[in-house]
């Protein structure tokens, strides 16, 4: 445009030949004349140049390749060497690079053609709504560099969000965030938005048809809240709580990277207290001179109660071994000896696996997302130790016994029979409790020489008088004419002056 107004400067305003313009710009007569004889200055058009190359006729092939590629699973992709390796076998005698240029090249476009849409700004009323997503984060957890799967809760009016950490995505995992972010909150919101996560939606129908997991919909009649789910692919929809992973992970979660952390209990304690921070300095987007605190305060009291937590497990079967052990995710678990052989029901929380068999619980340990690991409990063994006494010698259950009963077993075990007095001391367990035992135990090896007869009676002497008052009287249908008397003053009657007995 410069050069075509300092043409028609020279020429219309100076009178400058045209043949003196072409010698001062350099351009060609018949450029200048077509120039000159336009009524108005517009700038110049050129048609675009058509570049040939190799790959020229197989362009709308591998375009139809990477659209088709684009809504594929990451596992599932296509990579660009295989596209290209078929390319050949079609014909293509170009290189592999011309093809990856060209496969950027169409993915750069795309990226810049989806970032130029446009969305309508939302607006919730308080208590209206809130907002849950999910993100994967890394930390150092037990001495190792974990995997985490983070809950991120918020609710759309205030802005106050809940951020707790999970070793994967269940749906134990799922109840328990939720349980804890409406404790966090004091309240129960009136809807909740989602995106088609499969432990929410079983199957994803036409529009907003979904086919809602039962545990799911149990957990939203349990706390009264309407769900809601994201159209597919339509992130933007609850774009509040995507917004949200994205900050969070450059105001809290990098100070989680730089620490080490002894369990995900710490670790979730640790993240409560830094939200509860933030929301005390952060400004309300809609309100910047108020804290998402103030606008909290008064979203509360516009929230349904929160009732008590929804017993969140996940129930599954599994058949119990010779060995009493259960196998879950390939870690084993302990159960009492006589439910072996037995199909039982395993109750998974987040933080605990608890074995139920004819509606009883009958054993309870702490979850392991560890593999091949076995978790005993020695006391489940207890009863068949009674008619397998040899077993406590090598018995892998009874290495976690309690260190008294692990001296007084090592003492025993010396001695011919020892294992069978063990065997009856491990008995005293259910009968009188453990903390008994163990006192009891104690006082055995301060005696000097421990034995299951001292044991036993140090147990009966440790009864307190109420529980010896409670026990029942034997009923016989014989009757003494004349009580006894427990008088000891008779026993220094029968004995002569000189302390002798009378005959």
């Amino acid at each position: 445009m410069g050069t075509l107004a300092k043409i028609r400067r020279l020429h219309l305003r100076e009178g400058v030949p045209i043949k003196e313009i072409e010698r001062r710009t350099g351009l060609a007569r018949n450029t200048i004349k077509a120039w000159l004889r336009k009524d108005q200055m517009v700038e110049p058009t050129y048609p675009a140049r058509a570049v040939v190359s190799k790959l020229s006729g197989y362009t709308d092939t591998l375009v139809t390749w990477l659209k088709a590629n684009a809504y594929r699973g990451k596992r599932e992709r296509r990579t660009i060497l295989s596209m290209h390796d078929e390319l050949v076998s079609l014909g293509y005698k170009g290189s592999y690079g011309r093809v990856a240029a060209f496969a950027r090249r169409w993915r750069k476009e795309q990226a810049a053609s989806a970032g130029k849409a446009a969305f309508v700004p939302l607006k919730f009323a308080p208590g209206e709504a809130f907002q849950f997503d999910w993100s994967t984060e890394y930390a150092w957890v037990g001495g190792l560099r974990r995997r985490l799967e983070v809950a991120h809760t918020k609710l759309c009016a205030s802005r106050a969000f809940w951020l707790v950490a999970y070793p994967s995505q269940s749906h134990e995992m799922l109840f328990d965030a939720h349980a804890r972010a409406f404790a966090a909150f004091g309240g129960v919101p009136q809807r909740g938005i989602y995106d088609n996560m499969k432990t929410a939606v079983d199957k994803v129908g036409l529009g907003k048809k979904r086919v809602i997991n039962a545990r799911f919909e149990a957990m939203t009649g349990h706390y009264l809240f309407e769900p809601e789910f994201c159209n597919v692919a339509s992130g933007w929809e609850k774009g509040i709580v995507e917004k949200n992973v994205r900050d969070r992970r450059t105001s809290i979660w990098h100070k989680v990277q730089r620490q080490r952390w002894d369990s995900l209990e710490s670790l979730n304690g640790w993240l409560g207290e830094q939200c509860r921070m933030a929301w005390g300095e952060l400004n309300h987007p809609d309100w910047p001179a108020m804290k998402v605190a103030d606008v909290l305060q008064d979203e509360q009291t516009r929230l349904m109660p929160n009732p008590k937590p929804f017993d969140g497990y996940v129930e599954v079967l599994a058949r119990v071994s010779s060995t009493s052990l259960v196998h879950l995710q390939r870690n084993r678990y302990s159960v009492p000896t006589e439910h072996a052989h037995e199909v039982v029901s395993l109750r998974l929380y987040p933080d605990r696996l608890e074995v139920v068999a004819e509606n009883a619980r009958v054993a309870s340990h702490v979850r392991s997302f560890e593999r091949s690991q076995t978790f005993y409990d020695w006391r489940h063994y207890v009863r068949l130790i009674e008619r397998k006494p040899g077993a406590l010698r090598n018995g892998a259950p009874f290495e976690t016994l309690p260190e008294p009963l692990k001296q007084l077993q090592s003492i025993l075990l010396r001695h011919e029979g020892g294992d069978r007095v063990m065997a009856q001391v491990l008995a005293a367990v259910p009968v009188h409790g453990l903390e008994a035992v163990l006192v009891a135990a104690e006082l055995a090896l301060e005696a000097g020489k421990p034995s299951g007869e001292h044991v036993l009676n140090v147990l009966a002497r440790l009864k307190s008088p109420a529980e010896v008052m409670a026990l029942e009287a034997a009923s016989t249908p014989l009757k003494l004419a004349v009580e006894p008397q427990a008088n000891v003053q008779r026993y220094d009657r029968l004995r002569g002056p000189c302390g002798e007995a009378q005959p």
